[in-house]
């Protein structure tokens, strides 16, 4: 997809029209699982659905196959955080996060992640940028308004 596209879904995400902005959120995450055509979504696929099937460890293993043979895939590098997340691996999955970020930094999942990983540490100032930076992106995001509330009741 061409920069002007990807920006015109970005800005679509700051529509006070709820639908336009789930339409535009939709094919940004459509648009990261398919970066690496239908072999990579199928990869992203497979990982989910061994999570889901209990077997984290063989979902793990495929997705670091996937990032050490692709490390520019960045839904690849953000499925790991998720992954680790789950597992409370939480600097792990910061780790992932960050990396997803810095090869899509517009990837509103990776900072939603990011600020969710800070938070479960107690590292609430890091969570309450992550959720503003998230927030950057979907302004309209009421998890993310919500998050950051939390995050910065909690330091009062």
């Amino acid at each position: 997809m061409q920069n002007a596209q990807i920006q015109q879904l970005l800005e679509s995400l700051q529509s006070t029209d709820e639908a336009i902005r789930q339409e535009a959120t939709d094919r940004l995450w459509r648009l990261w699982f398919e970066q690496k055509g239908m072999s990579g979504t199928h990869l992203l696929m497979e990982s989910q659905t061994l999570l889901e099937s209990g077997q984290a460890q063989a979902a793990e293993d495929l997705l670091n196959g996937v990032i050490r043979d692709q490390p520019d895939f960045a839904e690849a590098w953000n499925r790991r955080a998720v992954l680790r997340f789950m597992a409370g691996r939480y600097p792990e999955a910061i780790a992932d996060c960050k990396q997803t970020i810095e090869l899509v930094p517009y990837h509103f999942g990776a900072l939603h992640g990011l600020g969710l990983c800070q938070a479960s540490l107690g590292n609430y100032e890091a969570a309450i940028a992550a959720f503003q930076q998230a927030l950057e992106v979907q302004p309209y995001s009421t998890i993310n308004q919500r998050l950051l509330l939390e995050c910065t009741a909690r330091l009062s």
